[in-house]
């Protein structure tokens, strides 16, 4: 039996550690993949501290990470579509038996050497893509992508409100921009990610503590107040703030995960305004190759978002740097 290194989470104790684990085998339908780069993300930082657990997990114990590509090592006997040495990048979940599941939350992802993965989950990558800029396409930037497109339909020229301008939310910026909604507001404490926001295509970046925060809305909008406004951030307050900024059937879409009670101040003027809230996660099947195809296409450029490039063995290292902030991080990669 062959071993390979995993980073394995126990969930009871949320204890996460470098682990020799059996070398998974391809089984009918899917391929084993050498995993090549990993994001980490800060989902995967709530899975450790607590904050999140896995709905559909059968076991104590999982390899995290679903952020994943690499190259594949081994097919399933009945897998002829594919061939070994292939460069793909992983969808970020999968379909089983009804249920939409998350790689590396309620199945083994790709904080490893190797992972398996179903045929339907792999969408080829091209050579002129480097495989750490490949692995946050699923999540980093497919789960804005799919809150842009699909849920919140942003159309060119509308205005639009960016809180949170994370590892999420600067992809949003940047996506946003590539739309061209106009003007594109970024919201966020921290000046470190206001500068960020800006570098990616904001046309204002803004304290959410100002107390001019609407009068400054309100000019870069013309007056308008915000179409859509994106919570990223997962936060009540934030929730709150945005929903006082939309402009008349303006839409509030929530994508920062949060188990808090979100309440709306003034229900008669949310009906009136008829305001929307819109709940979104992950993104459509076909969100990683329209991704891929635009990198490719030179449209999409995500070389400023890899922050840095860590061994598996330093795992609990990136999952701290990201937590603390430390270095101001987008994405960090594992490289096994």
């Amino acid at each position: 039996m062959e071993l390979m290194r995993a980073a394995r989470l126990h969930i009871p104790s949320r204890t996460l550690t470098i682990e020799e684990v059996p070398r998974p085998v391809a089984g009918p339908g899917q391929v084993l993949v050498k995993v090549e780069a990993a994001g980490v993300c800060l989902s995967d930082v709530h899975l450790i501290d607590g904050s999140l657990t896995p709905t559909h997990l059968r076991r104590e114990t999982v390899t995290l990470g679903h952020e994943v590509a690499g190259t594949i090592a081994e097919l399933g006997r009945d897998v002829t579509a594919w061939a070994v040495g292939q460069r793909v990048v992983l969808q970020a979940g999968d379909i089983r038996d009804g249920l939409v599941l998350t790689r590396g939350v309620d199945y083994d992802g790709g904080w490893a050497e190797y992972a398996l993965a179903s045929v339907d989950t792999l969408f080829h990558l091209p050579d002129t893509i480097p495989f750490e800029q490949a692995a946050i396409i699923p999540d980093a930037v497919s789960t804005p992508w799919g809150a842009i497109t699909a849920t919140a339909e942003v159309r060119p020229a509308q205005a639009v409100g960016v809180w949170g301008v994370g590892g999420l939310g600067a992809h949003a910026v940047q996506l946003l921009r590539a739309v061209g909604a106009c003007p594109i507001i970024a919201v966020d404490p921290l000046p470190a990610a206001r500068r960020r926001a800006l570098e990616f295509g904001a046309d204002v970046a803004l304290d959410p503590a100002d107390p001019r925060l609407r009068e400054q809305v309100l000019t870069a909008t013309g007056g308008r107040a915000l179409e859509v406004a994106f919570d990223f951030a997962g936060a009540a307050v934030v929730r709150e703030q945005a929903l006082t900024l939309l402009a008349p059937r303006g839409r509030l879409v929530l994508v920062g995960l949060a188990d808090k009670a979100l309440t709306v101040a003034d229900g008669a003027l949310f009906s009136y305004q008829q305001h929307q809230i819109l709940g979104h996660y992950g993104s459509a099947v076909d969100a990683v190759p329209q991704l891929v195809a635009l990198v490719e296409g030179g449209r999409l450029d995500f070389s400023r978002s890899i922050t840095d490039v860590l061994p598996l063995a330093d795992a609990t290292k990136a999952v701290q740097r990201l937590h603390t902030k430390e270095g101001d991080p987008i994405r960090l990669i594992l490289r096994p």
